[in-house]
């Protein structure tokens, strides 16, 4: 019996050996590896519309579940509001009827799906026009009288309400207007990777002054002319304009600036990362996206209760609770208006409810994502065909057939299920494609083997080799869930130094510079430190660390940061107009303890923010900076938790609002400086000086400040002048009197 075991296993080696080494073998087999390889290089449409198709599938048989409770609706101008309301289009009048009944129905956002861009051809001004007798003219005007326009009368609507208006990009020249939301960048210029336009169809100048919103329209198909995508951004001309949705989005939440990320943002980097955009955040939602500013749809079904029929607004039949706190989008779903478009599960869809799905996708996170490591899969497909090729000739014909098929089903079941749990899109196309013909062609080059060593084969046991599969990276939306959780921080506050004398020698446009090429640098520091930027605060930042994502070393961290703002401000090349700014400072408090983070505000307007006494106590540590002349000031709590650090005490403080002293230092380097014989003398003679201090020898305390003054670093020597102040103003006083604590009047 072991005589024949290893008669087996050395036929079978034999077997192998012979079918490696032969040039039939190598060409059946990795052929099939070339020509793959080669169809994806040379022709990626076709690989690319292949898999499109294969995601589809998966839609089409599991498609999005529709949530009826979610706060996207449609105001639809369908056939039977036609019927009833008029032809379209309707007057202004009426648009603005709807407008004020959404308002006051508490919509917290009305998006329109329609371009105004031309005059109300039903309104008085283009009737006269029409009448060609004067005097006929003259008297329809008179019985006119002073009533308004109907586009006045609409603007009027936009102006009360949460209004988006709909704007079409075009490549004519570019019009001039203004929008109503901030930009800012952390990277590069975001223009550069999103689709461009030179022009764009604009609502009516009077319609631009009193909307709070302005989304593009543009659909982006696939060369199938299917809508699988949306922008989030457009380029326009000079501007970065918002897609429909993104501005809903923007409106709703009542935020006034969306913040992109680019690829050139510090720590972005990686390999199989890809160029270009990486998210907008705009208020508490942060999305990602594509290297071109896209996101995937994930698609539901045409649903008849995500429409409400312009007529039932009119005639009050909604109920309220149908229109409060959601987001509306004004469209028609008739087809003789012709927004009609193809998405992978519905050949004819409205226009108006991919724009809905897509607002849908971005308030609740539920979208595809084809992500940047997905461009490894034609790897995975050679090792694992290699891997098969390989393994074939050591086992049996039905054991070979059950490892390719296997291969094949999990390729499939784990593209399904990736699809299914985790909404990342992992193309099962290739790797199959692959397999498959690996399989077939080096099973057509051993089938002469197979029948010289039959009786070998028929009694060979082989080895069921595992291949490994492609690694998942996909996050799940519902980890990332914002929600209000207290959790312990590290909350960063900075102020520019003079800002207000800095400022009041600057033109606006000089101070807007100004106040950008200050705070992008900046911004990148926090983000290259894991930090999250919480809000701008004039000319001040505040951030936290330790949310939305876990950091263990959330205070360290944040101290580095720190101290990089610092090192950065000689660098930064401000200027205010033709006078630059010289010597500029900042000052940074930073408080480290229990907070609560999480989405704060109203229903209709939320940050997701920080709340506790640590984040009060982090900018007053921001104004005590001025106090003691240093730049940096921290909590006790915040040197325990980063303690390799240069920290040296600075003073015992009780802040405005507390009873509880709180000792504060102050942080010089980073651990290399700390570890330097110059730190460890100058922290051992100040700690010895806070003693005296402490202890009430004034008169001791002075002489060990006068000492220090001469062997500290300048940076300190606004310090010692206070500490010399109040040693001085101590000394004039009883020793039972003394006080050696901070007490703060004022925040």
């Amino acid at each position: 019996m072991v005589r024949a075991t290893r008669r087996t296993v050395a036929a079978a080696s034999s077997r192998a050996a012979f079918a490696l080494r032969s040039r039939l073998y190598q060409l059946a087999s990795l052929g099939p590896v070339g020509l793959v390889v080669l169809v994806s290089l040379w022709h990626p449409a076709i690989v690319g519309r292949l898999q499109e198709q294969i995601f589809d599938l998966y839609q089409r048989v599991e498609p999005r579940a529709y949530d009826p409770f979610n706060p996207v609706r449609i105001l639809d101008i369908d056939d039977a509001s036609i019927a009833k309301l008029g032809q379209w289009p309707w007057p202004r009048t009426k648009i603005a009827a709807l407008v004020d009944r959404l308002r006051e129905d508490g919509a917290a956002s009305i998006a329109f799906d329609i371009v105004f861009s031309e005059p109300d051809r039903t309104s008085a001004e283009a009737f006269l026009s029409t009448v060609q007798q004067d005097s006929r003219r003259a008297a329809i005007a008179t019985a006119l009288g002073d009533a308004p326009a109907n586009d006045a009368v609409l603007a009027d609507a936009v102006g009360k309400a949460p209004v988006v208006l709909g704007l079409i990009l075009t490549q004519a020249d570019e019009p001039d207007f203004a929008v109503p939301y901030g930009l800012a960048t952390a990277g590069g210029d975001v223009r550069g990777y999103l689709p461009h336009f030179s022009g764009a169809v604009v609502p009516l100048p009077r319609l631009l002054e009193t909307t709070s919103g302005l989304g593009a329209l543009n659909w982006l198909p696939d060369d199938d002319q299917i809508v699988r995508r949306v922008p989030l951004l457009l380029a326009g001309g000079t501007r970065v304009l918002p897609s429909l949705a993104m501005e809903s989005l923007r409106v709703a939440q009542g935020a006034s600036t969306f913040i992109v990320r680019t690829s050139e943002a510090s720590g972005d980097g990686g390999f199989g990362a890809h160029q270009g955009v990486r998210s907008v955040k705009v208020g508490a939602a942060t999305v990602g996206s594509d290297a071109n500013g896209d996101i995937r749809i994930r698609f539901s079904p045409h649903r008849s209760d995500r429409f409400i029929p312009a007529w039932r607004i009119l005639d009050g039949s909604i109920r309220r609770d149908e229109i409060v706190g959601r987001s509306v989008i004004v469209g028609s779903s008739s087809a003789g208006l012709g927004d009609i478009r193809a998405t992978p599960v519905d050949a004819a869809m409205p226009g108006v409810e991919v724009q809905a799905q897509a607002l849908e996708g971005l308030l609740s996170g539920d979208r595809l994502e084809r992500p940047a490591w997905t461009v490894l899969e034609p790897y995975a497909a050679v090792v694992l065909a290699l891997a098969l090729a390989l393994c074939l000739p050591l086992l049996p014909a039905s054991a070979g057939a059950a490892v390719a098929a296997g291969l094949v089903a999990a390729t499939v079941a784990i593209s399904w299920h990736a699809f299914g749990v985790h909404h990342v899109l992992i193309d099962p196309l290739v790797v199959s494609a692959m397999i498959t013909m690996t399989y077939l062609g080096a099973i057509s080059a051993l089938f002469r083997a197979e029948q010289r060593d039959r009786h070998f084969v028929q009694n060979a046991f082989g080895r069921f080799v595992s291949p490994e599969v492609v690694e998942q990276l996909a996050r799940d939306p519902s980890q990332l869930t914002l929600g209000g959780q207290q959790r312990e921080l590290t909350v960063m506050f900075t102020d520019v130094r003079n800002f207000s004398a800095i400022a009041e020698r600057m033109s606006a446009a000089d101070l807007t510079r100004f106040m950008n090429s200050y705070l992008s640098p900046m911004t990148e520091i926090v983000l290259d430190h894991a930090g999250t930027v919480d809000k701008y605060i004039g000319d001040g930042i505040m951030a936290f660390w330790n949310a939305p994502l876990p950091d263990a070393r959330h205070a360290e961290n944040a101290a580095r940061a720190a101290l990089a703002m610092i090192d950065a401000l000689p660098r930064l090349s401000l200027s205010g107009g033709s006078k630059p700014v010289a010597q500029l400072r900042c000052g940074i408090g930073l408080a480290s303890g229990p907070c609560v983070v999480g989405n704060i505000g109203s229903q209709l307007r939320f940050d997701y923010t920080a709340l506790g006494d640590d984040v009060n106590l982090a900018s007053r540590l921001e104004s005590l900076t001025k106090t003691y002349g240093l730049d940096i000031l921290a909590t006790d709590a915040t040197r325990q938790l980063s303690p390799g650090l240069a920290w040296l005490d600075v003073d015992t403080v009780v802040v405005m609002g507390r009873t509880t002293p709180q000792d504060v230092v102050t942080l010089l380097g980073d651990e290399a400086f700390a570890q330097s014989e110059s730190f460890r003398d100058l922290r051992a003679a100040h700690e010895a000086m806070l003693a005296v201090y402490r202890s009430g020898d004034s008169e001791a305390a002075t002489a060990a400040v006068t000492m220090l003054r001469a062997v500290a670093p300048a940076r300190l020597a606004a310090l010692y002048d206070f500490y010399e102040a109040r040693c001085r103003a101590n000394a004039l006083l009883p020793r039972d009197q003394r006080e050696t604590i901070t007490r703060l009047a004022h925040k």
